[in-house]
């Protein structure tokens, strides 16, 4: 996306595991710096020469594959750009340090940004970073000044929780997002664990036999969540199976009552389905 940030404003800027759906207008304040997914020896940019159906299709031909994040340079040039354009501040919100070394490229890049720049960790994946990537766009458009900005998607992104089951654990056990026994327990004994992200890392939540179990329990634990909320926004991804996600999405509308306000679906990141796998399901709640 190419910003337009009038003199004075603050410039938001994020990376593609962001997963922002279409609710984010093409033209918004919003700069994505994409990750780099290898794909049989052959380097692609996220978002910008590969996308999640190409990298369903490697997958499932049993291509190698693997992930790494931008270096300090692509966000120099970022805050550069958002600069030339007028900025004054920029807030920078990424993926879990816990699950990449995004972050700390985006800080060793601040340092020589010619303007002030704001980085936070959202601890947090897919639209656990979108949702403080949104209010960050918020506040942002209000006004609010870059310390005020990156305040406000520090507190959207503690409210977010994100559950997810996938059909293998063999991803995230090959790309070392797992530990080693929770991913034998899943392989071996055949269990559909539910995941979360916790503390920025990912856990094994609970175990069940079955997908459908799976499915079942993810929409009984996010329902289970969101009663002690009041209004809250949900988001589903999946990759390469939008049927199921749409399924899954009213399922969750019909269980977790009258403080849903929105429901986004929307196609995991290709770094993020590069270590799910296809046919991973997602569930992300925040307060809204």
């Amino acid at each position: 996306m190419s910003p337009t940030t009038p003199a004075g404003r603050v410039a938001v800027v994020t990376d593609s595991t962001a997963s922002l759906p279409d609710v984010v207008p093409d033209g918004a304040d919003v700069v994505v710096v994409p990750l780099h997914v290898v794909v049989d020896g052959t380097a692609h940019l996220e978002g910008v020469d590969l996308t999640p159906a190409r990298l369903v299709a490697a997958l499932r031909a049993g291509a190698q594959v693997t992930t790494s994040q931008p270096g300090p340079e692509a966000f120099a040039r970022a805050y550069s750009r958002a600069a030339a354009r007028g900025a004054r501040e920029v807030v920078s919100v990424h993926l879990s340090a816990e699950l990449s070394g995004t972050v700390t490229s985006a800080a060793i890049a601040a340092q020589t940004s010619p303007v002030p720049v704001h980085v936070v960790d959202s601890r947090s994946v897919g639209m656990g970073l979108g949702f403080p990537v949104l209010t960050a766009l918020a506040a942002a458009r209000a006004g609010e000044d870059g310390a005020a900005v990156a305040r406000a998607a520090e507190r959207r992104a503690a409210t977010t929780s994100v559950l997810f089951a996938v059909d293998t654990l063999e991803h995230l056990r090959r790309g070392g997002r797992l530990g080693p026994v929770a991913a034998a327990v899943g392989t071996v004994l055949g269990l559909r664990p539910v995941l979360g992200v916790r503390d920025g890392r990912i856990e094994v939540v609970e175990k069940v036999r079955t997908s459908a179990r799976a499915r079942t329990r993810l929409v009984e634990l996010v329902a289970d969540g969101v009663a002690r909320r009041g209004a809250f926004d949900l988001a589903v991804h999946h990759l390469g199976d939008a049927a199921s996600a749409e399924e899954l999405g009213d399922r969750l509308r019909a269980s977790c009552g009258p403080g849903l306000r929105d429901l986004h679906v929307a196609e995991i990141s290709a770094v993020v389905g590069a270590h799910v796998g296809p046919g991973v399901l997602a569930v992300v709640a925040a307060d809204h």
